[in-house]
Formats: structure tokens, C-alpha cells, sequence
């Protein structure tokens, strides 16, 4: 009997001390709603089987309807990591002190806006601006995006003046996805949409190039990237934030990089976001 007795003790002890052996607190994670739900439900849901398989510890991808979402979630603890856009990264971690972008993809190093326009509009590929989209109507993607809104609406701005003053309507669709949607069935003559949802689209046939054109793509600059909360070690123990940075860093199967799209996942740090934090004070995006 009380051989039993330190047995129980001893089972409790270890869980208490060694969670990831059966009562591992759940990590939870999410992502920026960026295009459509099919696409995000199929990357996600490997992502996380790929992180309790490497952590050792229960994972979840908890899918939200917008960008604000998002960050919200990440602001009350319901997420600990996100897969944020550069706007929506340096909101969050503004909102939770001590958390950190810890790893990005290779291309959002030096990602890019494409503007897309309908066919009708008879406005062809330019190096330069297209300032012939002035009087036109015109859509961004989710309020909250970098390659969707902030780095397009910045360009507008520089070269024609606030949208609102320049385009006969603004609108903004959602989504990357929904943004060539629109543009394509011509509900809107012009768009601003993420490079590499274009590109994935594109190659899987999606896009109807005799409707919808690419016509200026904006300088490069940094975008996507892996935010984690500051006090994750509390929750998870002591080196986990660290243990999830090598675990995404570490990430080579072809069918997960090829799911983002990206090549590799490479590190990322805080500071590398002040560009996209800077652009969005100078446009009233940001404080």
C-alpha cells in the first residue's frame, strides 16, 4: 500500500515537472486570414502537426475571420505564435511588450506588391507608377495588410494623393484571394494584391490573364513573419520560444515550404520590421 502511495506521488511529480509526458499545457497558434480559408485550413493544419511532432507538446492552429482578429487573439494570451503580415506583427507585439518575430520566410526578406487591373482599363505594364489609375476605382485587400493596404496605399499616396481623393471608389475586399476575384470579374478596375498569392493562382491555373494584368509591382520590403508572445516560457518552460524558433527554422519538407509558398524560413528579428512600422506612422496606420 504505500509502495503505492510513492508511486502516486512520484506520477504527479513527473507531470508536474515534465508536462510534455501527459499534461502539456496546449500551444496554440493562428494566422492573418491573408486569402482563402481552403488554402489556409490545408497550410496550417500540417504546420501544426509538424510542431507537436518536433515540440513534443500538444498544438493547435485556431483559424480567425480578419486581421484585427488576429491580433486581438494574440493580445489575450488565446494564441501564443502567429503567422503575421509586417503591419499586423508590429501591432501585436506593440500590444503584448517582450514578444518577439522570430523567424521569416526567405522571400518576405524582400517581399512585394503587385497592382492588377482589368482589362477594360486598357492600362498596360509600366516600370514606373500608373498614374493612369487615377479616377478609377480601385481595391485594397484586408484593412490590416501589409502587401494589401499599407506598403499600395503608401505608393498611392506618394505619387497621387489620398485614395479617397483620387479613385471614383475605394474599396477593401478581405483577402488576397478576393482581391483578384473582384478585379477580374471587373467589380473593380484596379487592385493591389500580395505578389506570391498571385503567383500561386497563377500557377494553378486560377487567374484569367485575358481579364486581369499585372501592371507596376512596388519596391521590395519586408513582410511575413513568426511572432511569438514574450511569456511563453512561463507557460511551456524555460528555452521553449527558443525551441519553436529552431523548430521553424528547421522546417525542409517540400510540401510545407511549397503550402506558404517559400523556399525556407530563415531568422527575423524586431528590428527588422521598422520600415513597415515607420511607413505605417507616416500614412496614421500606427501611433
Amino acid at each position: 500500500m504505500k509502495n503505492k502511495y510513492y508511486l502516486s506521488i512520484a506520477l504527479l511529480v513527473s507531470f508536474w515537472l515534465f508536462p510534455s509526458l501527459g499534461m502539456a499545457k496546449d500551444f496554440v497558434f493562428t494566422a492573418i486570414p491573408d486569402q482563402d480559408e481552403t488554402h489556409l485550413v490545408e497550410r496550417f493544419s500540417k504546420v501544426a502537426t509538424y510542431l507537436q511532432q518536433t515540440l513534443g507538446v500538444p498544438v493547435r492552429y485556431v483559424p480567425v475571420k480578419s486581421y484585427a482578429a488576429a491580433v486581438s487573439a494574440f493580445r489575450r494570451n488565446d494564441v501564443q505564435l502567429a503567422w503575421f503580415g509586417g503591419l499586423s506583427g508590429e501591432q501585436a507585439r506593440a500590444l503584448v511588450p517582450g514578444s518577439q518575430a522570430i523567424a521569416q520566410g526567405y522571400e518576405d526578406q524582400f517581399f512585394k506588391t503587385y497592382f492588377i487591373a482589368h482589362a477594360s482599363t486598357n492600362i498596360a505594364y509600366s516600370k514606373e507608377f500608373p498614374k493612369a489609375i487615377a479616377g478609377k476605382t480601385f481595391t485594397f485587400g484586408s484593412k490590416g495588410s501589409t502587401s494589401g493596404r499599407l506598403m499600395p496605399e503608401f505608393y498611392v499616396r506618394e505619387n497621387l494623393g489620398e485614395p479617397d481623393k483620387v479613385f471614383e471608389r475605394v474599396g477593401f475586399s478581405g483577402d488576397h484571394s478576393r482581391t483578384i476575384a473582384l478585379v477580374q470579374a471587373g467589380s473593380y478596375q484596379v487592385g493591389a494584391v500580395n505578389y506570391q498569392v498571385w503567383q500561386t493562382k497563377l500557377q494553378r491555373k486560377e487567374i484569367d490573364e485575358s481579364a486581369v494584368t499585372v501592371i507596376w509591382e512596388t519596391p521590395v520590403y519586408p513582410d511575413y513573419q513568426w511572432t511569438i508572445r514574450g511569456d511563453v516560457d512561463l507557460s511551456q518552460g524555460a528555452g521553449f520560444a527558443d525551441r519553436v524558433r529552431q523548430a521553424l527554422l528547421s522546417i525542409d519538407d517540400p510540401a510545407l515550404l511549397a503550402a506558404f509558398p517559400r523556399q525556407s524560413f530563415v531568422p527575423a528579428k524586431n528590428s527588422d520590421y521598422l520600415p513597415i512600422y515607420q511607413t505605417a506612422k507616416d500614412i496614421g496606420l500606427m501611433d
